[in-house]
């Protein structure tokens, strides 16, 4: 099967993921976000790697897992009746930690740049 069209179905599993998510997932746990990241289809169409994105302060990664896997035929049932395919995929869900990841990098940076200029200051203060 040609790559494009992989990729086409990977953005259409997205997009109506992500829509099916506002009104099945986020009712069921407020305080938390839980946004679909990416979706990754098998060659055949019959299964879906879902990445997912969870935030907020009382979100329990755990929990929030166990609660899409106990959804996940409901996920499935609605998303084919947005998704025409031959076959409905099987939904696999995975964190996605790149947000995290980022914003670890991030404040590493910061410090780094902090680290800098409190030197850069106290050089030109010894100089003085």
């Amino acid at each position: 099967m040609s790559t494009d069209r992989i990729t086409r179905v990977n953005e259409l599993v997205q997009r109506e993921l992500g829509s099916i998510f506002t009104y099945i997932v986020s009712p069921a746990k407020p305080g938390c976000l839980i946004t679909v990241t990416g979706v990754k289809m098998s060659v055949d169409l019959r299964d879906a790697t879902v990445f997912v994105s969870i935030y907020g302060k009382n979100a329990n990664k755990d929990e929030i897992f166990a609660f899409l896997e106990r959804q996940r035929v409901l996920l499935q049932s609605e998303l084919a009746r947005k998704v025409v395919l031959k076959n409905t995929p099987r939904l696999h869900f995975k964190l996605d930690e790149t947000a995290a990841n980022a914003d670890r990098v991030m404040s590493i940076l910061h410090e780094l740049d902090m680290d800098s200029q409190t030197t850069a200051q106290n050089d030109t203060e010894d100089t003085k």
